[in-house]
């Protein structure tokens, strides 16, 4: 076994990516995310949040092989960071990424990333913890405009994601109302051009997450105002129609997804369903 420190802020970060494993069998390490081959959290030290950690384990030696020389989860979430400073996008800072190899091949990644203080998720700051923002439609509305003119900033920019959901957005007060970072760095690619079609994807995917707590008024009014301005009554029926094909597409193929691993499962569970 072999570990690779492909970046590290310092020495200091070096020597904690090093220690990953430790880290997160200790009490030090607050586990947020438990799924898979996937472990992530918070490390601590004397009760004080210090860093954001994530441990990557590759599922079979063939596809750690295909890793080594595509880039490990933490090297693509590497190059994502730079793609979104490139384009003064916030985002959360890498601190160090490793590579864990054996027998050619990567058998797990580690990334560490600055932690994005007083923020939250963008459904847990726009409702609050316990739901009790829920009924300030001002303040959702503001917040959602916010994140729609980033998502509208990440396209002109020429990035364009495969996982844009609310769960990878997190939103914090400031100044002049709200910051809003990107969090899941590891599938940004940087394109020529992001087509209307891919725009459509990555909105109608975090539409899919943000429907289960806004109306469709409020969902209309972010696609609006991600395209900067309404349109004439004509053009948003045709715009609506197109976002409305290109959700029943990716429903669709959810579905089909969900279909098979049920069969396979032999526990059936609803289709997701999404609204407009």
């Amino acid at each position: 076994m072999k570990r690779q420190v492909l970046f590290s802020r310092d020495d200091s970060w070096r020597n904690f990516i090093e220690r990953a494993d430790e880290l997160i069998a200790s009490p030090q390490f607050r586990p947020i995310k438990r799924e898979g081959r996937t472990v992530a959290g918070i490390v601590q030290f004397d009760g004080r949040p210090i860093a954001f950690l994530k441990r990557s384990e590759v599922k079979s030696r063939g596809r750690g092989i295909v890793e080594r020389f595509r880039g490990s989860r933490a090297a693509r979430a590497v190059r994502g960071a730079q793609m979104l400073e490139s384009a003064n996008i916030p985002h959360p800072a890498p601190l160090a990424a490793m590579n864990v190899l054996e027998n050619g091949g990567i058998t797990a990644s580690y990334l560490v990333t600055e932690l994005i203080a007083d923020g939250d998720s963008l459904s847990r700051f726009t409702l609050g913890p316990a739901g009790e923002l829920a009924r300030d439609a001002r303040r959702r509305k503001q917040i959602l405009g916010q994140v729609a003119r980033e998502v509208r900033r990440i396209h002109d920019a020429g990035l364009y994601t495969r996982d844009l959901q609310e769960t990878n957005v997190m939103v914090q007060d400031a100044t002049d109302g709200y910051r809003v970072y990107f969090i899941d760095l590891e599938d940004y690619r940087k394109l020529r051009r992001v087509s209307w079609e891919q725009r459509l994807e990555n909105l109608v995917h975090l539409d899919r997450s943000i429907g289960r707590f806004l109306c469709r008024a409020a969902r209309l009014d972010f696609f609006y105002s991600y395209l900067g301005e309404r349109p004439s009554h004509g053009e948003a029926r045709r715009m609506i129609a197109e976002y409305i094909e290109v959700l029943s597409r990716i429903s669709s193929r959810h579905t089909s997804a969900r279909s098979v691993s049920d069969a396979a499962s032999e526990a059936p569970a609803p289709a997701p369903g999404s609204r407009l």
